[in-house]
């Protein structure tokens, strides 16, 4: 018997949620403008600024989030920026168009 079997049995009307799979759309909110992924340098060191999402900031945040885990580097979320430590943007665009949002590539 294994664990599916289990908590059935503990929880007979309990219907589990299916997950989303690899591929498919986020529950994030799709926009119609385009997201500008921009190319920085301050105090030297290179970053990657992402901004014009016109959603709620809870779910940009978690797009933050996602970014920074998945590209394995730091970054924060502030005045309705993403700042990723880096020169990612090429990565950042493809993880977002993967994702069906417009992006927008300035400079360089």
């Amino acid at each position: 018997m294994d664990l599916r079997d289990q908590l059935k049995n503990l929880f007979p009307d309990h219907e589990p949620e299916e997950s989303p799979e690899k591929g498919e759309k986020s529950d994030l909110w799709l926009q119609e403008s385009p997201m500008i992924c921009k190319y920085e340098k301050r105090k030297g060191k290179p970053i990657t600024i992402i901004e014009g999402y016109t959603g709620a900031d809870t779910d940009f945040k978690k797009l933050a989030k996602e970014l920074k885990t998945k590209l394995s580097v730091g970054g924060s979320f502030k005045n309705d920026q993403i700042i990723i430590q880096g020169d990612y943007r090429d990565k950042i665009m493809e993880i977002l168009k993967e994702k069906g949002f417009n992006v927008k590539r300035v400079g360089g």
